[in-house]
């Protein structure tokens, strides 16, 4: 439900939501409509129970893809519950790896010490390509400006 105000911007309201797997009522709030629309999500359809439970299932049997959620891009959760910015069935960062099978790799001549290895990528002319060994040297001896996280 959008109510216009005076300048056209759009005032959202608390919506009640039928959980589709358990049939209980369940408020989305107007908070996390807005964090919804932001984001390009469509509504939910479970409670924040059943997706929970859900997520677990899916993490159980493997089938999480490496994600840490539903939906991972970063930022906060939203909980269904009082309009709290914590957890619920969508989780915050996280993600990474894939688990679609072993990573394809590619051969390589180390530039520095001339030994062949392989790589995660397809090695190009122009740039440089190190083994394991050389790479991590050449991180630990570059200069440090902050920290990493």
């Amino acid at each position: 439900m959008i109510k216009h105000g005076k300048r056209g911007f759009g005032e959202v309201s608390d919506r009640t939501i039928t959980c589709r797997d358990c049939g209980e009522a369940f408020t989305f709030t107007a908070g996390e409509q807005a964090f919804y629309a932001e984001r390009g999500y469509s509504e939910p359809q479970r409670c924040a129970n059943c997706r929970a439970e859900r997520k677990a299932q899916r993490a159980a049997s493997g089938y999480d893809g490496g994600s840490s959620g539903g939906y991972s891009r970063g930022g906060g959760g939203y909980s269904s519950g009082g309009g709290s910015y914590s957890s619920g069935g969508y989780s915050s960062g996280g993600g990474g790896g894939y688990s679609s099978g072993p990573r394809q790799m590619y051969p390589a001549v180390c530039s520095s010490c001339n030994k062949e290895t392989e790589v995660p990528f397809q090695p190009r002319n122009d740039k440089p390509v190190y083994c394991r060994e050389c790479f991590q040297e050449r991180r630990s001896a570059a200069p440090s400006y902050g920290s990493r996280y």
